[in-house]
């Protein structure tokens, strides 16, 4: 979570539901965690590199990672959104 710039008081107890169209990108995106490219003002995407094997290794063929690769990327664009955030706002 902390590279997310997210703390633990930033999560709820409530459920939330991921549709099932939306499940492979979560699924990769969260196994990218470890996988973010950072300059000198901290995350500035997911390094794509990586892609391809993450998503082998949850067992998501080229074709579909070519069909979840957009909602991938609103993913990163809102962690991104997220983090400089949570930058802005911290001491």
């Amino acid at each position: 979570m902390g590279v997310l710039g997210l703390t633990a008081a930033d999560l709820d107890d409530e459920d939330i539901e991921v549709w099932p169209c939306n499940w492979p990108a979560l699924r990769v995106f969260s196994s990218m965690r470890t996988q973010w490219r950072a300059g000198a003002i901290g995350a500035i995407g997911l390094d794509y590199n990586c892609i391809r094997d993450v998503a082998g290794f949850l067992g998501i063929k080229k074709k579909k990672l070519a069909e979840i690769f957009p909602d991938l990327q609103v993913l990163e664009g809102e962690a991104l959104r997220v983090m400089a955030e949570e930058r802005e706002n911290s001491p």
